[in-house]
């Protein structure tokens, strides 16, 4: 077999995928195909007594970046030919191909698992040969270094360093978010390991995290965020849900200043403040009797603060009820066996889900809204003006007690969005300063705590995805070790 050709199909395709390619493929092909293509036999004669291990770290990688090029190119033709439908393309300039963020991303995503796989051999292969009696001389001669490349942790950590190809991708939101993704996986699997050892013991029974939904509250709150009227002229400018939300900041910064009613007074000299001025058109037909300026901004047509809050459920309870039950009853879609042998527990399961996760956003949306009027009956104007939104999240974040067995990925997901928002909320504000590729570093760390617990106790991993990813980044195959350690376990007993 020719060299250049042997070499091209064996960074292409292993020989068991060759066999299976020759037996079910080649066999239906022309003639002139068949008698060029080698046989099995003589592939595997070919590629016979090679390390395979190099050339299946650089198949799985090549596979990972022509995945990765075509899920990002096939996502940008449906946001920009389906989704965007209707609406004006944004046109960019053409640059190289090799310099377009898809390229960039998928170069790094196939580089971290390239490297990850070769130093974990490399560090692994190293340290066995270090712990040999020919290597003593050298421990002898340097005891730290050769304490730090023997050390059980060693290939984790060493080929943890493949993270520092995440640099290569575009610095924007996704290396921020993967950043977070993984530190916030890592201290919750380093969590359970601590826990496992009997750290956590006496944990107290309301330990759980505030909840913040983002869009999703601002999209889902119709009788706090005002929505344009249907007969409101096209011409006239109506304020954003953004807009209202910067509104209401701009109001705590002024020290909550009463409302002037139009109505009322409609000869005052100002009625609003000129950093405000763009709520006008919903405070200036807000009832009279109201006096706080983010009553008038939140519910301008009803006076009763509670009255508000309590309406906020009746029509939030049924709204959310709804879209839980579509989105868990998808998600019990694969236990479809449990149903069918015990259909009246898991449907008695599924509704307590339902319901418990409706009353808890139900109750952490109209909590968070109503906080804002409760503050302003309750507190001086000038008493913590800003601090109260904190204290706010805090209120709504309480309703998470009736998802704290459950709801941990809930609290995660939240706990991550709060960790994005105050780094670039302390960015903003000076409170500290944003370091070049300091995204790339908490991935490298993260990614080493991350192999480190799935080194000592893999069971501590509670994801068997991210178990069974980590065993692909190391080259052991899409297994599950977990699994491997507690067969171990009961043979040992």
């Amino acid at each position: 077999m020719d060299p250049v050709l042997r070499n091209a199909i064996r960074y292409t395709i292993s020989a068991k995928e060759y066999r299976t390619l020759h037996e079910y493929l080649l066999k239906q092909s022309p003639t002139i195909v068949r008698n060029r293509a080698p046989l099995p036999s003589r592939y595997d004669a070919a590629i016979k007594n090679k390390d395979d291990y190099n050339a299946a770290a650089i198949r799985a990688s090549l596979r990972v970046f022509l995945a990765a090029q075509s899920g990002l190119k096939l996502w940008d033709i449906i946001t920009e030919q389906i989704l965007r439908r209707g609406k004006p393309i944004r046109t960019t300039a053409k640059s190289s191909p090799f310099k377009s963020p898809n390229f960039r991303l998928s170069i790094s995503i196939s580089l971290i698992l390239l490297l990850h796989r070769v130093l974990h051999r490399f560090f692994t292969r190293l340290r066995v040969n270090l712990l040999t009696k020919d290597a003593a001389p050298f421990r002898r001669r340097n005891p730290r270094i050769s304490k730090a490349l023997t050390a059980r942790l060693a290939p984790a950590l060493g080929s943890s360093l493949a993270g520092f190809a995440l640099g290569v991708s575009p610095a924007d939101q996704f290396r921020i978010t993967v950043a977070i993704y993984l530190a916030t996986r890592a201290a919750e699997f380093a969590y359970n390991t601590l826990e496992d050892d009997g750290w956590f013991k006496n944990r107290p029974w309301w330990d759980c995290f505030p909840t913040s939904y983002g869009n999703f509250i601002l999209k889902n709150t119709p009788n706090y965020i005002q929505k344009r009227p249907p007969g409101y002229p096209s011409q006239l400018a109506w304020p954003t849900n953004d807009g209202i939300v910067d509104g209401l900041a701009e109001i705590s910064r002024l020290n909550y200043p009463a409302f002037v009613s139009p109505i009322l007074f409609p000869s005052a000299s100002q009625i609003l403040p000129p950093s405000v001025s763009q709520i006008s058109p919903i405070t200036s037909s807000a009832h009279p009797s109201i006096r706080a300026l983010t009553c008038a901004l939140l519910h301008p047509h009803e006076p009763s603060c509670m009255r508000t809050y309590l309406t906020f459920f009746l029509g939030a309870v049924p709204m959310f009820a709804k879209f839980f039950t579509l989105i868990l009853g998808l998600f019990s879609l694969p236990r479809y066996k449990l149903f069918l042998k015990d259909p009246v527990k898991e449907l008695d399961q599924l509704a307590k889900s339902v319901l418990r996760m409706t009353i808890f956003v139900s109750g952490a949306i109209g909590t968070s809204w109503g906080s804002i009027c409760l503050f302003q009956y309750l507190l001086p104007r000038t008493f913590l003006p800003t601090q109260r939104w904190f204290w706010g999240g805090f209120l709504g974040g309480l309703w998470g007690f009736l998802e704290r067995k459950k709801g941990r990925s809930q609290f995660l997901y939240s706990t991550r969005a709060s960790i994005d928002s105050l780094w670039k909320v302390g960015v903003k504000r000076g409170w500290w300063k944003s370091g070049k590729n300091g995204d790339v570093w908490v991935f490298v760390a993260s990614l080493m705590l991350l192999n480190a617990v799935y080194e000592v106790n893999p069971n501590a991993v509670t994801s068997g995805v991210v178990r069974k990813s980590l065993g692909m980044l190391r080259g052991e195959g899409w297994v599950d070790r977990a699994k491997f350690v507690k067969n171990e376990r009961v043979e040992e007993e």
